[in-house]
């Protein structure tokens, strides 16, 4: 696909650099900026402008992270980021990359006319101190605004907002020899959002630059929905954002660059109480009875610092389980219902959740999309980028109760523990403290939502295979890796498609969380066709029944699934999200394309549909 005029080698700058060239890059130093936090890092962050320190990384494996006490810090709350004074934007945004302004190479902004933003934000990328546990040090992070996680967006469907990029991680970091690289772009993870401010892989830019973000905050299918911003089955609720520099996003993101990103609208505004008569009236109040989990894990050396592994290497899966970038700490809450809106930020940890005692959780989103109906559960099993919105009610206890948040895999505790004593601390992520009663105006209906309807036959162009494989030590899709210029499938604009994912090699062991950016899915089937060896495609289990874009293809797995097309054009992504897999090439470019073709594929892996729009009239 052709370059548009105004946009740099795969959108990114020509000083880019790859994991292969980190080692022989040149030392460079860069300045750090001071993170404290206040009341056991309850419901804020604090900064202090301008602190200096070093950003020399723990770069030995400690085998084993140092002892730490769980459930001595409160559980923090990212702060809501305030939005920017349009005119206090300089350079002011503009369609075209301003790139004598500073901006970073990329192409025009699409739809800018149509979807004028309204709302903008100015977000810094900038190294930071930040403290995990009380009893750890300081320890350098890299923050969206300098704090981990970052600042939580708010946004509401069909208000278009603009968001700025200010790179000022230190630059020449990775020549220094540390881990992770300086370099950033950003996704808006599932935002349905145009190419250019998707976040690319290999749209990533230099420090002491900038680059704008435009998300139009429309649902997909605007073009035949006008009326309403787009199909209103298609809204989501839950996103998150994240570092998707190429072969550097684990590093980047394990350091922190990530944070949520809510959606309101008319059926959840975000008060349980007030809104009109689409309301849902689930349980709502950011912070209060809406409470953010965003799950890491992490190791530490036996000073303390963060240990993200050896330069140009996969960060460790972690033994300190970390919840909105804490270890292992408590929440207070009253004897109510609580909605927790849960991410696995990564890098590579599946977690298999329950609550002791067993509360039971009322699933009612998956992937940031409502379920037609809410889902009772005891087990929540989440990869990594997966999101999950799920109900407690804690009334069901009483008052000086713990509750506990409890992972199948253990961690590494050591420390001592407050009494009472819980059994099996090692496996518990967080503890939840019933402290007293509180007037509960929610509800959670029986139904949530209407599900889009399928595409019929006619409307699907045809079936695309991507086979998901460990070949020669490397990770493939499609026999390929990753490279930025090659686009591997050109799909229709306005058109649907059958896609199946495939892990079908006789040794194939791994859990590929697999991604796919722009629009959302739905699985049709699980399971290997028998002339493969496997059962046979088998309908999909009841939290896989609704609209996702993240799905996990086990060791000898297929997932046939379909999904449309729509409303932008340009270069998007499908892969693994275990980020040490993604870096390691298993991903794969594919462009949404208006006019011509629309079936090519590098592989050859795609079977046009014989009724693709029969009947339809010249």
């Amino acid at each position: 696909m052709p370059r548009k005029k105004g946009e740099g080698k795969s959108g990114k700058e020509k000083s880019g650099v790859t994991r292969r060239g980190v080692l022989k890059m040149g030392v460079a130093a860069g300045g750090i900026t001071l993170l404290t936090s206040t009341k056991s890092f309850r419901t804020h962050f604090e900064t202090v402008a301008n602190a200096q320190g070093t950003t020399t990384d723990c770069l030995v494996n400690p085998g084993q992270s140092p002892p730490t006490t769980p459930f001595v810090q409160a559980l923090p709350i990212p702060p809501v980021k305030q939005q920017t004074n349009a005119q206090q934007m300089s350079p002011a945004p503009t369609k075209h990359a301003n790139i004598t302004g500073g901006e970073a190479p990329r192409a025009d902004h699409q739809r800018w006319e149509e979807f004028p933003p309204v709302i903008y934000y100015d977000l810094d990328v900038r190294p930071a101190l930040h403290r995990f546990h009380p009893e750890l040090p300081m320890t350098p992070i890299w923050g969206f605004d300098g704090i981990v996680p970052g600042p939580t967006f708010v946004a509401r469907q069909g208000q278009p907002i603009l968001v700025r990029f200010r790179n000022n991680l230190p630059a020449g970091h990775a020549g220094s020899g540390g881990w992770g690289i300086e370099q950033t772009t950003v996704h808006l993870h599932n935002g349905h959002t145009a190419s250019e401010s998707d976040g690319f892989a290999g749209n990533f830019f230099n420090p002491g630059s900038f680059y704008d973000n435009h998300y139009p905050n429309v649902l997909a299918g605007y073009d035949a929905f006008p009326a309403t911003n787009g199909d209103p089955r298609e809204a989501m609720y839950t996103l998150w954002y994240h570092d998707h520099r190429q072969e550097f996003t684990a590093p980047n993101s394990y350091r922190g660059l990530a944070g949520m990103y809510l959606m309101r609208d008319d059926k959840d505004p975000g008060n349980e109480v007030a809104g009109g008569p689409d309301s849902l009236h689930l349980p709502s109040g950011y912070g209060l009875w809406e409470i953010p989990l965003i799950l890491s894990s992490k190791t530490f050396c036996p000073d303390g610092q963060l240990f993200g592994g050896p330069p140009g290497g996969a960060p460790p899966n972690g033994d300190k389980f970390c919840v909105n970038g804490v270890i292992q700490p408590y929440l207070e809450v009253k004897r109510r219902k609580y909605r927790f809106r849960m991410v696995n930020t990564g890098p590579a940890r599946i977690w298999n959740l329950t609550l002791d005692p067993n509360l039971g959780m009322k699933v009612i989103a998956t992937d940031g999309n409502l379920l037609e109906h809410p889902i009772d559960i005891t087990t929540l099993n989440i990869g990594v980028a997966e999101r999950y919105d799920f109900v407690v009610d804690f009334s069901q206890a009483q008052v000086g109760d713990h509750i506990y948040l409890r992972n199948s895999q253990a961690m590494f505790v050591g420390g001592g523990a407050p009494n009472p004593l819980p059994p099996n601390v090692q496996n518990i992520v967080m503890e939840f403290r019933v402290t007293g009663n509180a007037q509960d105006h929610s509800e959670v209906p029986s139904t949530l939502c209407e599900y889009p309807p399928l595409p019929t036959e006619a409307e699907i162009a045809g079936t695309r295979i991507w086979n998901f494989d460990l070949v020669n030590g490397v990770f493939v899709v499609n026999g390929q890796i990753f490279d930025a210029e090659r686009s591997d499938a050109q799909v229709q604009k306005g058109t649907a498609e059958r896609w199946i994912l495939r892990s079908a090699l006789p040794a194939a062991g791994w859990v590929h969380p697999v991604h796919i950016h722009f629009e959302e899915f739905r699985v049709l089937s699980r399971g290997l066709p028998t002339e493969l060896g496997g059962p046979g495609p088998q309908p999909p289990p009841p939290l896989e029944t609704g609209r996702k874009d993240t799905i996990q293809l086990r060791g000898r797995d297929q997932v046939e699934l379909v999904m449309r097309f729509r409303d932008f054009t340009g270069k998007y992504l499908i892969h693994c999200h275990n980020m040490a897999h993604e870096d390691n090439v298993m991903m794969v470019r594919w462009d949404i394309v208006d006019g011509g073709g629309g079936q090519q594929t590098s592989s050859a892996n795609f079977i046009p549909n014989p009724n693709f729009r029969k009947g339809d009239v010249a």
